[in-house]
């Protein structure tokens, strides 16, 4: 409700203040004044989206390890999708995807920290994309907080304060209870079936008290649609190297090895060159069609 608010705000903002410049009649704005009047609409829009109250939520589905770190949530989503491929194989692909087989990944991460050219610190938001995503994250801020083979993999931190993101303490991450940060816990999780494999990943985010679970809404309802984004794109990319289609280009990641044979295996196939046949030197003597001169 708070996102749908917060971007309906945001409609009603542009709007009017494109027919304040110059009244949109076709959309029923037809004087500058209504204009005004939906940039005013718009803002209370935005600011009730922002201050809408976020209510805590318990976990009810089918029980998984992120269920012992965050059973109880503010900030949600969950995305999933069915993979030909048995479990170990996604598994595998979860834990060796890199930044740059997610689609949109480094433009919608730049946009939530942009960068302007300055060299910037490794994070899950400036990762390279030559290196697993994973193991970017788990370096730079986010811990293993738990792992089962094959099934389900979680992955933690703390955000807010000075350093914008914080290792969790792994041995009492539910208990932590500082005030003026949320806790984040994210999950792959894989569920076999006849031929294929469900993978699942969520993630949930508790305020540590008031103050902060007011500042995270107004930035989950912002950034949420790039996020949900990153995160169907991110699973599409973990889809595509357990099946073992061809990796996107420019994603850094080498070709799947179909035939151990081939000695292209890996590596993008040279193409044929293709000559064309020269023309006639000497024009006193016709060539025949298709032949070259001798």
């Amino acid at each position: 409700m708070g996102v749908a608010l917060v971007y309906s705000g945001l409609a009603a903002l542009a709007l009017g203040l494109l027919s304040m410049v110059k009244p949109l009649r076709l959309l029923g704005i037809p004087t500058r004044r209504r204009g005004a009047v939906g940039v005013a609409g718009g803002v209370l829009l935005i600011a009730c989206g922002v201050a809408l109250p976020a209510r805590a939520i318990l976990s009810t589905g089918p029980r998984q390890r992120l269920d012992d770190f965050l059973p109880e949530y503010q900030f949600s989503e969950r995305h999933e999708v069915q993979v030909k491929a048995p479990p170990a194989r996604v598994f595998s692909a979860i834990k060796a995807v890199t930044a740059g087989e997610i689609r949109f990944f480094q433009t919608l991460t730049w946009i939530r920290s942009p960068r302007f050219g300055r060299p910037a610190r490794e994070t899950i938001l400036a990762a390279p994309s030559d290196q697993p995503i994973l193991e970017v994250a788990t370096r730079s801020g986010f811990v293993l907080l738990a792992e089962e083979a094959d099934r389900e993999l979680v992955i933690g931190a703390v955000l807010g304060g000075p350093g914008g993101i914080r290792p969790p303490p792994r041995a009492d991450f539910l208990a932590f209870s500082e005030a003026g940060y949320a806790k984040v816990a994210m999950n792959f999780r894989i569920a076999p079936g006849d031929g294929l494999s469900t993978v699942t990943t969520e993630t949930r985010v508790r305020g540590t008290d008031d103050a902060a679970t007011r500042g995270f809404a107004a930035y989950w309802r912002v950034i949420y649609p790039g996020s949900a984004l990153i995160r169907t794109m991110w699973l599409r990319a973990i889809k595509e190297r357990a099946e073992g289609l061809p990796p996107r280009r420019g994603s850094g990641a080498p070709a799947p090895c179909r035939n151990s044979r081939s000695r292209w295996c890996g590596y993008p196939r040279p193409r044929k060159s293709w000559r064309p046949v020269p023309a006639c030197p000497r024009p006193s003597r016709p060539c025949s069609s298709g032949s070259r001169p001798g």
